[in-house]
């Protein structure tokens, strides 16, 4: 019989020890033992969390650890072994290093709160792998291998265009685009063309620190406005202005603020293209998951008022199709800016992938993103009712919170003031992470916390906040 072997475990629930590292623990126990000894076939992850009667992912949690640390080895097409030279045998053949090159990276939780990726497991991967060797093969040869544009591709820079001219009612030319690296490359390249050493920029807080760190590195210097159920306070904008402040650019997430998830009210968009318009500073937008809406339809960018002179629009791919897909753009209509991106995007990249940005176009022309989206949206409106219910269930009175109309994560509020490193830590201890607040907080720490639900499956999700219900 190729798996004979049966693991006997009691799991203990009561432990500090998450269940991953227990069942990592009792098949090293075994291997050392010599009850599984070298070159054992070790049952299929399905059959294992069936006999123990766990969850899959968490028996997948476990085997991975033993595949790092090398007690089994994987494989192809005939499954898991106990490694032939385990790693207190092997260690002594090992020519000794540097401490620091020995450290084992850190592993990742077994349930991530994340900042609201999508579920990569929907995403259409197959048919962009296809499409992207046959692009290759058909024209790569002779056409993609040598240098391109350093905005990028230019039908896909065209396509890119209509869809932010017909979807979300923009003016803009194909040269009036940049295809980027993701919307942190787009928000760098802005920040470095745009700004200059002492520039104020008005950020929101709480807000997205990656989007601060790119402009603090321009050499800018931020202003905190707040944020409440209207998105961010343009009467302390206005207060700013008219104190006499220089203000260069604003940074604004208005369609689903980050993190809070609020949308700016028309009032206060109309109020900041007046300010802008009269006090000649840009408006940076990031419209990073304009995709994911449950409405009737999504709220316009504040880049589709034709009244807004001065703008630069972020967006990106990467949420539509996948996050390792890194492929973000930026729109300007500011003379010379453009100009002044395309130049600095050669230095420090010379172009993006011509190859996989023509894949994503032939995925839009043959209808692939667009049959994606509508999945994908009727698929995160289920998730969203979902962690819904079981924030009914666990949280209940604890916290406040509103339903979003779009993106992938819900931002609660506790009832009362939280020791938030105290509840990461205990929480890290079970597998579970979270982002602390302050990693969007400017200065003082706010008491709330952005809860991602795109990528975590039901029962991630139910044991996730049962777990963090216990700690608030």
């Amino acid at each position: 019989m190729l798996r004979p072997w049966k693991l006997s475990l009691k799991i203990n629930y009561g432990c500090d020890k998450p269940i991953y590292l227990q069942i990592a623990d009792a098949i090293i126990s075994d291997i050392q033992s010599g009850r599984l000894k070298q070159g054992t076939a070790l049952p299929g992850s399905r059959k294992l969390s069936e006999e123990l009667k766990l969850n899959r992912n968490t028996i997948v949690d476990a085997l991975q650890v033993l595949l790092n640390e090398e007690w089994l080895v994987a494989k192809e097409r005939k499954g898991t072994f106990v490694a032939d030279k385990l790693p207190l045998l092997s260690h002594y053949l090992k020519v000794p290093v540097a401490i620091d090159s020995m450290a084992a990276e850190p592993l990742s939780p077994r349930i991530h709160f994340d900042d609201g990726y999508p579920d990569s497991k929907i995403a259409p991967i197959a048919e962009l792998a296809r499409a992207y060797r046959q692009i290759f093969n058909r024209k790569a040869r002779r056409q993609l291998m040598g240098y391109g544009s350093e905005l990028g591709d230019w039908k896909f820079r065209q396509e890119l265009g209509r869809m932010l001219n017909h979807n979300r009612g923009m003016q803009v030319a194909t040269q009036q685009l940049c295809v980027t690296r993701g919307s942190q490359m787009a928000m760098y390249l802005t920040a470095q063309c745009l700004l200059k050493e002492g520039d104020w920029v008005v950020v929101e807080n709480p807000g997205y620190k990656p989007a601060w760190k790119a402009f603090e590195q321009a050499g800018a210097r931020l202003i905190p406005v707040n944020v409440d159920k209207e998105g961010m306070v343009t009467h302390d904008v206005k207060q700013l202005l008219q104190s006499g402040r220089k203000i260069k650019a604003l940074y604004t997430t208005p369609h689903h603020q980050y993190p809070t998830t609020v949308t700016m009210s028309l009032q206060r968009r109309l109020e900041l293209i007046q300010l802008s318009n009269k006090y000649g500073f840009t408006i940076i937008e990031d419209d990073y998951d304009n995709e994911f809406h449950f409405g009737y339809r999504p709220v316009l960018p504040l880049c589709s008022f034709d009244e807004l002179i001065r703008y630069v629009y972020v967006g990106t791919m990467s949420k539509v199709v996948a996050p390792a897909l890194r492929i973000g753009y930026l729109a300007t209509t500011i003379p010379g800016l453009m100009g002044k991106i395309g130049s600095l995007r050669k230095i420090i990249d010379v172009q993006g992938d011509a190859i996989m940005e023509q894949a994503v176009l032939q995925l839009v022309h043959d209808g692939t993103i667009k049959k994606h989206l509508k999945k994908a949206t009727h698929y995160y409106r289920a998730k969203r009712a979902l962690t819904e219910a079981l924030l009914i269930k666990y949280i209940g009175e604890k916290a406040c919170y509103t339903i979003p109309e779009g993106g992938l994560a819900f931002w609660i509020v506790p009832s009362r003031k939280c020791n938030w490193v105290h509840i990461a830590t205990q929480l890290q201890k079970k597998g579970i992470g979270i982002i602390t607040p302050d990693q969007y907080s400017f200065g003082k720490v706010i008491n709330g916390i952005r809860l991602s639900y795109g990528a975590l499956s039901a029962e991630q999700l139910e044991e996730g906040l049962r777990e963090l219900a216990l700690l608030l």
